[in-house]
């Protein structure tokens, strides 16, 4: 997610994508014009301010136990568990009411070692209830919680615990929209059969409890039946929503239908509320998805589209399967035929479309009658991946490179770090600035090129962090947006080639180190500072990794041991712990210092060239030997890397490793020269770093008297 936050992150990190647009959010600060204050150099140990205590930037972290569940090497072990929910869904929209109501089945299998006494739901549409806790917390016409007072919420039918090996009866089929004797909270749905086991739903603002009796053991499947309604938001937390185009609304839909939340090894139940700023963590499984639409709609959702022949058209069949194996994009419904009644299959009443998608975390979808739609299909990809759009008219022109956009960045993430591994990736604009669901993504994006290149790229990246890399978005933002933002600083390099990796975007970002009140990497997504999320879960992580695999390990061993991350952790849910150790232990280096001054903690850096001394032996003659002394004023730590440049006007880089700051604050090295003189010592020479202040990076030598 998101539009403005990525934008913001974007133009911290310049060098990614040569000028980023005008950010939503307040750029970083420049580097100050005025040195720091410095430690005393004679100090010769590092300062131990309030969250090391008696411990060095060097101690270990106080990390979880490795357990057979979570390995010390990082990876999951032969014991590790994660439960899984499985959905068949039929829903229908009632376009003039702005209305959702649907049936749901909910598989939950239980694979954990754990007997449980009662399972927790997320319903998360009741933030858009005005007496929630986030639309307590928001501010009116605030991004995040319930803008404009929008009067929402889950309605609640029953609920009942039946059979897993029962196929749910005709009755679950979605009926016309207004169907004579549909009770009031499935209205346009025919009448629920009454079997099973009724449960009582325990409300509480975004979760709700289900006891179960009997508990559900180990390796049991529990399987309900439920029913929801709600009406859709005009604009849901920017995740969800709708906009009034021109030729019909469009309705993108997400964080929609009762999911169960999270049990895991580490915390238990996972039941965070859902406030507006932090996402979602939740189970694999598997969907069938049935939706009952207008007949002038089109749907884009996840996975397989089984009824084709029902609801495109002879044309729009042949196209797509033109689409399928075409690296050009084909148009499947021209702009033209928007407004053609043609363009949709003949008949009366709605249409519902089915979809089949597996192994995803969620299903989102969109609906319209404005799309207009073309495709083309992914390269190189094993799983045969469909790139697709939809979009108004209103988002012409820039919309008409959409799909290759899509395509290009699909094969980029697949070829660097991890396969693609699904039949589709949709994007879709509407009102939604930026947000990410597996298979499909909202993206407005209707400016200029770069923008929506920019906002593609993203939101399609989230599809590996954190929709195969499953990660705790309410918890850790930085595991999902920090990663994606990472691999998209690549991906803009690829698509908008001319920069040197690194340069200039650890400079940029130096700045906003410095800010007042900064928090650490680990807070939680919605504990985050307000406007500050771009800043830290974003940038910061993306800086931080940069950093990491052009300066401190280099390329070689960054991209091993981050593949074996991806690999390992694809459709499983890692910890922080777990990404660290990965590193650590594919990489052969001991980064405890790194991830506890950028990731833990809120360590600044600043290295300093002190001077340059010509030794000389006890009878005064020289010993061809020079020496440079650099200074840590600050509390985090790096190698030095630096350029020296000879009087002669020959130049040389050294490399000092990070070890030197062990117990000192002031490292001198040593090495021969003969009668050499040196002109100049420059620190990060490549500008990799996020160093506070540069005027001390730089010692010249001092220029003679004239005489």
């Amino acid at each position: 997610m998101r539009l403005t936050l990525f934008v913001c992150c974007m133009s911290v990190l310049a060098s990614c994508a040569g000028k980023g647009p005008v950010a939503e959010e307040p750029a970083a600060p420049p580097a100050p014009t005025e040195p720091v204050a410095r430690v005393d150099p004679e100090v010769e140990h590092f300062r131990t301010p309030g969250p090391r205590a008696q411990e060095t930037i060097f101690s270990p972290l106080p990390w979880r136990e490795a357990s057979e569940e979570r390995l010390a090497s990082g990876v999951p072990g032969p014991a590790y568990w994660q439960n899984r929910a499985d959905y068949v869904i039929h829903a229908a929209l009632d376009e003039t009411a702005n209305r959702i109501t649907g049936r749901e089945r909910l598989t939950y299998t239980n694979n954990s070692p754990h007997t449980l006494d009662y399972i927790w739901i997320n319903l998360e549409q009741n933030l858009f209830n005005p007496e929630s806790k986030g639309a307590r917390l928001t501010r009116p016409g605030a991004r995040f919680g319930n803008r404009d007072g929008h009067e929402g919420g889950f309605e609640l039918g029953p609920v009942r615990r039946v059979d897993p090996h029962t196929v749910p009866s005709p009755g679950d089929e979605p009926a016309p929209q207004g169907a004579a004797g549909a009770p009031p909270i499935v209205a346009g749905m025919r009448p629920h059969q009454p079997e099973g086991e009724a449960l009582s739903w325990h409300v509480f603002d975004t979760v709700a409890r289900l006891d179960l009796n009997p508990p559900l053991a180990p390796g049991q499947v529990l399987t309900l039946d439920l029913e929801f309604a709600y009406v859709v938001p005009d604009y849901g937390s920017d995740r969800t929503g709708i906009e009034a185009a021109a030729a019909g609304k469009i309705f993108e839909i997400a964080q929609w239908f009762p999911a169960v939340c999270k049990y895991d090894d580490v915390h238990g139940w996972n039941h965070l509320p859902y406030l507006g700023q932090g996402e979602f963590y939740t189970d694999f499984g598997d969907f069938e998805v049935s939706l009952t639409v207008p007949r002038s709609h089109l749907v884009a959702a996840p996975g397989v589209l089984l009824n084709p022949e029902e609801v495109l058209t002879p044309a729009q069949r042949e196209r797509l399967e033109q689409a399928r194996a075409s690296k050009d994009t084909v148009m499947i419904r021209t702009p033209e035929e928007v407004a053609d009644p043609a363009s949709r299959p003949a008949g009366e009443g709605p249409l519902t479309w089915r979809f089949e998608a597996e192994n995803i975390r969620t299903f989102a979808w969109a609906s319209s009658a404005s799309f207009i739609w073309d495709a083309a299909a992914v390269q190189g990809s094993h799983a045969h991946t469909l790139a697709q759009s939809m979009y108004p008219a209103e988002a012409l022109p820039a919309w008409s490179e959409s799909t290759e956009m899509l395509r290009w960045s699909i094969e980029h993430y697949s070829t660097m770090w991890f396969e693609y591994p699904y039949p589709v990736a949709t994007n879709v604009s509407g009102v939604v600035g930026g947000m990410e669901y597996p298979q499909i993504i909202f993206c407005r994006g209707r400016g200029e090129r770069r923008g929506l290149f920019g906002v593609t790229t993203h939101e399609i990246g989230h599809n590996w962090f954190p929709m195969i890399v499953a990660t705790d978005e309410r918890r850790y933002p930085w595991m999902d947006e920090g990663f994606n933002t990472f691999i998209n600083y690549y991906s803009n390099q690829g698509f908008f080639p001319g920069n040197e990796p690194g340069r200039g975007g650890a400079r940029a970002f130096a700045g906003g180190m410095l800010r007042p009140m900064a928090q650490p990497l680990m807070t939680y997504a919605d504990q985050i500072r307000g406007r500050a999320l771009g800043q830290l879960a974003y940038a910061k992580t993306s800086v931080g990794l940069v950093l990491l695999r052009e300066f401190i390990l280099g390329p070689e061993r960054f991209d091993f041991a981050f593949r074996r991350y991806i690999s390992q952790w694809a459709f499983r849910s890692p910890r922080p712990e777990d990404f660290f150790r990965t590193m650590q232990d594919a990489t052969g280096e001991d980064l405890d210092w790194f991830w506890r001054g950028w990731f833990y903690e809120t360590a600044v850096l600043d290295l300093a060239v002190e001077g340059v001394n010509y030794p000389t032996r006890r009878s005064g003659q020289p010993t061809g030997l020079v020496e440079v002394t650099f200074l840590c004023n600050r509390d985090l730590v790096m190698p030095i890397e630096f350029e020296v440049s000879y009087t002669d006007g020959s130049t040389e880089r050294r490399r000092i490793p990070v070890e030197c700051w062990f117990n000192t604050t002031r490292w001198t090295t040593q090495w021969p020269i003969g009668d050499k003189r040196i002109a100049r010592v420059e620190l990060d020479p490549r500008g990799l770093t996020p160093d506070v202040d540069p005027l001390n990076d730089t010692w010249n030598a001092p220029v003679e008297n004239a005489p």
